[in-house]
């Protein structure tokens, strides 16, 4: 039921590709919490995506944006405040790419020019975007940004590869820039650590289905759904944690800090009787 958190509140909300995304489900949410809304996306993704419909839903206007072009972010964020009428309040990073992992390169083998362009995708657009943001002087005090991480950034996972790297780098990026925003303005940066979640650039990563369920079964409250980490975002973006910046959240079900479940120890005691 709606709570009206977000009333009166404007922001963008980036990186919803089709109903699977995250950042979908948190502009639905936004929308349903009394929001006002920009979409966007980069012109390739919103051709393979279903991005209309979205806006429809949530009588959003959309500003195409390649986040790795401080030219087309400063559209953007110019454009967004004309069409939102006044300053942001919240802003959604949801993007995240790496050709290594699409081009199925393991580690060891990474193409380093395709590196570039994952940190690129990742994570330095995070940078761009709020330095735009910053020198546009586009949000209103007590702001609120969140970017969609993964454990990884701390823990090494197989066949994640350098998306690994571009998290940790985004991380980063967002205690240094909640640091000098909040200086500024009480502008809070954030990070939320999802669980594995089954949107379409999940399921990109090798053994995504094995981890999956790996994972569900590490955590004592399952893995946290899509919808959930919508709620989360939402909020973060509220009035109601205006005093937390700089955080890394995990939204994982409790995985992060889990060291083994019983689900686990009778997996693997049943395959070791099964090789008895």
């Amino acid at each position: 039921m709606p709570n009206n958190l977000l009333a009166g509140k404007v922001g963008i909300i980036s990186g919803a590709l089709n109903e699977e995304s995250i950042a979908w489900k948190v502009a639905l949410k936004a929308h349903e919490e009394g929001a006002r809304i920009v979409l966007t996306n980069a012109p390739l993704a919103m051709r393979m995506g279903e991005i209309n419909k979205l806006a429809e839903q949530c009588n959003a206007p959309i500003i195409p944006a390649d986040a790795t072009s401080v030219e087309d972010l400063e559209k953007l964020f110019s454009g967004a405040q004309e069409q939102l009428g006044g300053k942001l309040d919240f802003v959604l990073h949801s993007i995240g790419m790496s050709p290594n992992i699409r081009k199925g390169k393991h580690y060891g083998e990474l193409n380093y020019d395709w590196f570039q362009k994952t940190l690129d995708i990742s994570a330095l657009s995070f940078h761009k975007m709020l330095a735009v943001a910053e020198k546009q002087d586009a949000f209103n005090e007590w702001a609120s940004v969140v970017a969609l991480s993964y454990i990884a950034a701390q823990r090494a996972f197989l066949d994640y590869t350098d998306m690994s790297q571009a998290k940790a780098v985004l991380e980063s990026i967002a205690r240094s820039y909640g640091q000098r925003l909040g200086k500024q303005k009480k502008v809070r940066v954030n990070t939320v650590s999802q669980s594995p979640t089954k949107t379409t650039a999940g399921t990109g990563i090798s053994g995504f289905d094995a981890f999956f369920e790996y994972a569900n079964k590490m955590s004592p409250l399952g893995n946290a759904p899509a919808e959930a980490c919508a709620d989360y975002c939402i909020s973060l973006f509220s009035d109601l944690t205006r005093y937390v910046t700089m955080q890394n959240l995990m939204h994982d079900g409790g995985f992060s800090t889990t060291g083994i479940s019983e689900e686990i120890v009778e997996a693997i005691t049943a395959v070791t009787k099964q090789s008895e």
